[in-house]
């Protein structure tokens, strides 16, 4: 990969050194619920490759990935050969420009490598969900159209391979990269990340193989057609009814949003970023990856998956100073310092997202993991994925009970059921515009324009500003539970309960009642160790909060339904609890 020329370098690194964003910049406008985000740093109108390249001329020599479980440490430098070793393997396929490619796996070097490689020769990057069973895989991969699927060979209980051959027999009589299936009838190439994947597939060791001098040549080309407005990166988002949508991401979109996250946590070059959060989530390979990289840092991967124990021991042995994370995964580190301190001295700063964070959680975290810079980010993958964080240096309430101040180069407001603004202080619908909004739905113009409308993103959640732009979530819009014409908002209950000593967490959510319409459960999980009663948590209620909001249906747990990603899903919560209620009624 050639090296920056002087005056492009020096440009990144204006883009990169600008004049911090001035913090009161995000003021709500004469009383209304509109604010716009700060204008400085300038937006960086470039491309995922020359985000790398610009890393690479001024960082190369610096440590750029660390992954614990597979032994593996790459430099800047290593890390630019070996993604344009896997690029001409890319090429050698016959992918081109615009094609799509799967990426099925859990956290590994593959992964990344794959990610830097697609974006290297313009084929966009579908994320595939490592918890996806067989009609989901199908749906993702016929949906995004992928010629090529990127896979681990197996993850936890899920056979990957053995799913793979069974919407694809064919694998067994075709030479690798020449498949022709009746169920997957784009998909042409598999490789898999095994030395001996089978019949019909590639190894990954044999893709970095495959491309040769011819390959190698084409790049420079290649990287002259790439553009920043063009699609890079398909989500599949996990809605709660219907099939996925694939919200389609631009290498302008996410090298800016992931600039945005790390200089909000003042990252540099000399940190060490752990990223325990799965890489097919933006948390992960946008605010995680991309950001360490927007900034020269070094990136430390605990796993393939989330494990509290071997979380800290990265954090410990690595010398990290930021970690990513959603509140449960905080929740069990503290667990799991209770039982066996680490040194923890290095940390210093970090992202929480995903859902609320308890008062007391956060305190912990600060004093307990040494993380007294943390912030809190709020966004959806849609739009890149933030929106809304706050900074180092807000009080820790203000981390707690709101998502911080809108980003950068974005405009925020909150409407009615009628489409107005509303406000200061008063609830609707968060709507979101700038350069953060994904291009579209993949194929589905429909459920875009249902989305977006004159640039504006309809983000489903409810929201109230502050008069100094601290936006607080307060429930999605179909969350929101109406009890016998009261609305109720499930975060408030939450918030109420969490406080309660032997609560570790907590779900409020709305089912169907003859007579009110709507009636309030709630889900709890104890603490460790601690006896918990529903009979307890509703006197907690009594006196305390209004009689309308006191759950009449409490049911304590093991654990919450969770998305991979670490969020609750409220909607398998209702479906199950209906069943019981119906089966015992």
């Amino acid at each position: 990969m050639s090296i920056l020329n002087e005056s492009l370098a020096s440009r990144i690194a204006e883009w990169n050194n600008a004049t911090p964003e001035a913090p009161d910049a995000s003021a709500p406008v004469d009383g209304m619920s509109y604010v716009r985000g700060p204008s400085a740093p300038p937006l960086a109108y470039v491309t995922i490759p020359r985000l790398l390249r610009d890393a690479v001329s001024r960082f190369g020599p610096r440590e750029a990935l660390v992954f614990c479980q597979q032994g593996i440490r790459m430099s800047y430098y290593d890390l630019d050969r070996a993604v344009d070793e896997l690029a001409s393997g890319l090429l050698a396929l016959g992918l081109e420009k615009g094609d799509r490619v799967g990426i099925w796996s859990p956290n590994r070097y593959e992964w990344v490598l794959t990610q830097f490689a697609t974006a290297r020769i313009g084929v966009i990057l579908v994320n595939i969900n490592p918890a996806y069973r067989l009609s989901e895989l199908e749906y993702a991969l016929n949906k995004a159209g992928c010629k090529a699927l990127i896979s681990a060979r197996s993850f936890k209980t899920s056979d990957y391979a053995a799913m793979i051959h069974s919407l694809a027999p064919e694998l067994e009589s075709c030479a690798p990269g020449r498949l022709r299936s009746a169920r997957l009838p784009h998909l042409r190439s598999v490789i898999l990340m095994e030395d001996e994947p089978g019949p019909g597939v590639y190894s990954f060791a044999e893709l970095q193989r495959l491309g040769g001098p011819a390959q190698q040549l084409r790049l420079p080309d290649i990287d002259r057609t790439l553009g920043p407005d063009d699609a890079i990166n398909i989500q599949f988002t996990s809605g709660t009814t219907g099939s996925p949508k694939g919200a389609t991401l631009s290498h302008y979109n996410i090298v800016n949003n992931a600039r945005f996250v790390t200089n909000r946590i003042n990252l540099t070059e000399t940190d060490r970023l752990a990223i325990p959060v799965p890489l097919y989530h933006c948390f992960g390979m946008v605010m995680g990856v991309l950001g360490a990289v927007s900034k020269g840092a070094a990136m430390v991967f605990p796993g393939e998956a989330f494990a509290a124990a071997n979380t800290l021991d990265a954090l410990a042995a690595e010398r990290c100073t930021a970690a990513y994370g959603v509140p449960t995964m905080f929740v069990a580190m503290l667990e799991e310092l209770d039982r066996a301190p680490r040194d923890l001295s290095a940390l210093r700063t970090g992202i929480m997202a995903g859902a609320p964070c308890p008062v007391e959680v956060m305190q912990r975290v600060n004093r307990d993991m040494n993380m007294s810079e943390v912030t809190i980010c709020y966004g959806m993958t849609e739009t890149a994925p933030v929106s809304f964080q706050s900074l180092v240096d807000d009080p820790t309430d203000k981390r707690c009970e709101t998502v911080g101040r809108v980003h950068p180069h974005l405009e925020v407001k909150i409407v009615d059921g009628a489409g107005q603004i509303v406000p200061v202080g008063t609830s609707g619908e968060l709507c979101t515009r700038g350069y953060s909004v994904m291009k579209g739905y993949w194929d589905d113009p429909e459920k875009t324009a249902d989305s977006i409308c004159d640039g504006w993103m309809h983000t489903g959640d409810l929201a109230v500003l502050d008069d100094e732009g601290f936006c607080a979530i307060v429930g999605r819009v179909k969350d929101m539970i109406i009890r016998g014409g009261e609305n109720i908002y499930p975060r408030e209950i939450e918030e109420f309960l969490i406080c309660h000593p032997g609560v570790s967490d907590v779900q409020v959510f709305g089912i169907p009642d003859r007579r009110l319409g709507e009636e309030v459960c709630a889900w709890a999980v104890a603490v460790p160790g601690r006896d918990l009663t529903s009979e307890e948590l509703r006197s907690h209620c009594e006196g305390q909060i209004a009689h309308f909001k006191i759950p009449r249906h409490i049911r304590i747990v093991k654990e919450l339904p969770m998305t991979i990603t670490g969020k609750p899903q409220k909607f398998v919560m209702r479906d199950r609890m209906v069943e019981m209620l119906t089966e015992g009624a």
